[in-house]
This record gives C-alpha cells, sequence and structure tokens, in this order.
C-alpha cells in the first residue's frame, strides 16, 4: 500500500482544509494509507520513506521567521526536490495548497511573495495559461474554472529565468479585475512533471463549506467583514454543480489517480 504524508500547516486553528482532504483520502483507503504531521504547532516533519506528499493551506504569513520547524520543513522540500532530481523512477508526487504553495514558490525562487492589497475571500474564476490548458490536472475542466479562494498573501512577478531553469509552467492567473490596478497573482505552478501547488483550495468541499457558512454567527462575520453581495456570491457559486463541486470533484482526486498509476508500478 502506498503512503501519504498529510503536511497539517494550519498552527493548530480550527479549520475545514484537513477534515476535507482527510475525507478525499478517505476515498482510497484501499489504495493509500496516511500519517498526519502538525507541522507548525508541534514541529512534526516526514521522513522520505513516504511516496506522496500533500502540504496543506494555513493561516498567517507565509515568510515569518523564528519556529522551529521552518529549518527542517524547507529541508523536507529540498529533499524530495533532490530525491526526485537523482532517482529515475521512484520519485515523490507533491501537491502543495495555498499557504504551503506560497511557501514552495518563495523556496524554489517563481516570485515575490507579498501581503495583497485586501483579503481574497470567497469563490471566483481562474484562467489557466497556454500551459496550464495542456495541464492533465486540469483538463476536464472549463477555462476559466471556478475556485475557492481565502488569502492574505499572494505570489506575483514571476521570475521567468528560475522558472526555465527548474523547467517549471505557471498554470492558471487570477482573475482580470478592470477596477483594480494591480498584477493578477499567479494561482497555480508545475513544479516539476511530480510536484504541482495551487494558490485556492481544490480540496473545498462545497457540501461541507455550505453547511458551515450557514452557521448563523460564521454568516454574520462574513457579511460584516466583506458584505452580504459577496457572501451570496460565494453560496450560490458553491450551490453550483459545475462551478466549485467540479473543481473539487477533478484535481485532487486526478492528483491522486496519477500517483497511484505511477507509483503501483514501480511499488508493485
Amino acid at each position: 500500500m502506498l503512503r501519504v504524508a498529510l503536511l497539517d500547516m494550519y498552527n493548530g486553528e480550527p479549520n475545514r482544509g484537513i477534515p476535507m482532504l482527510r475525507g478525499i483520502l478517505g476515498r482510497y483507503a484501499s489504495l493509500l494509507s496516511f500519517d498526519h504531521f502538525d507541522v507548525r504547532e508541534r514541529c512534526e516533519i516526514p521522513d522520505l520513506s513516504y511516496q506522496i506528499y500533500i502540504f496543506s493551506g494555513g493561516p498567517g504569513d507565509p515568510l515569518e521567521e523564528g519556529g522551529d520547524w521552518q529549518a527542517p520543513f524547507y529541508k523536507l522540500m529540498e529533499d524530495i526536490w533532490q530525491h526526485n532530481k537523482h532517482t529515475g523512477t521512484d520519485k515523490k508526487q507533491v501537491l502543495f495548497i495555498c499557504h504551503s504553495f506560497q511557501m514552495a514558490c518563495h523556496h524554489f525562487g517563481i516570485g515575490e511573495v507579498s501581503k495583497r492589497f485586501k483579503m481574497s475571500f470567497g469563490t471566483y474564476p481562474v484562467h489557466k495559461t497556454h500551459d496550464g490548458k495542456e495541464e492533465p490536472l486540469f483538463a476536464a475542466l472549463p477555462d476559466p474554472f471556478y475556485i475557492a479562494d481565502f488569502r492574505r498573501f499572494q505570489v506575483t512577478q514571476p521570475d521567468q529565468a528560475r522558472i526555465r531553469e527548474l523547467g517549471a509552467k505557471i498554470l492558471c492567473l487570477e482573475t482580470l479585475a478592470p477596477h483594480h490596478h494591480h498584477e493578477r497573482a499567479v494561482m497555480a505552478v508545475r513544479f516539476s512533471p511530480e510536484i504541482i501547488g495551487t494558490q485556492f483550495h481544490p480540496e473545498a468541499d462545497p457540501d461541507g463549506l455550505l453547511t458551515y457558512f450557514a452557521e448563523e454567527e460564521r454568516r454574520k462575520s462574513i457579511v460584516d467583514e466583506h458584505g452580504e453581495a459577496r457572501y451570496h456570491h460565494m453560496i450560490h457559486d458553491l450551490s453550483h454543480p459545475q462551478k466549485i463541486r467540479l473543481t473539487f470533484e477533478t484535481i485532487v482526486p486526478a492528483f491522486l489517480d496519477h500517483a497511484v498509476e505511477v507509483l503501483s508500478e514501480v511499488h508493485a
């Protein structure tokens, strides 16, 4: 059975990301076993014995310093990269999400990580790049496709020379906003044939989020901070079968299906 390391970047804060990732992994119980690592609160870092690594989202500044977990965390990223670079077939399959995606972009020099001009909170379309239109994990998604996006930080100013050096590809960009004169953020990167990351939350389960956001205290908090129009827009997109649901049913399952396919041949 293949082994998955689920790296929890939520620093002990209540969240929906880890339960949703656990739910998806539960569908693969006959093929995959997984271990949960509380990276930031307990400094739990997996070794290189796993075949699949999923790095979650999380709160706070992705460039923060001073945590005991940070040096071993970045070392793990680099060890996985070097392992894949120097290994013929048994390559680690990796998915970065949101907070960890920003950290990976910083580590590998993909672009500049900075605080966004305002928090992105809700559901939005994102647009595929030329490379994104060729990305197998996005093949079943339209252009644009809809994403759940909750972040205060962003990746912009991609370093094209560094991207070419790595063999990486930018897969999609933030939607155009004519009333804002800000650079469009990078929303997904194929770092290598085995490593992909998304700024958004592909694990966002629309049913779970609809229940979560319907709680009166949470609904009121969202309306107070982001406005009633943003709240209702998000609820509409979560309810639409071809928006967040399609993304939820596509990206993480496609990542796991591909990982199982390529790794099962090696570990048969």
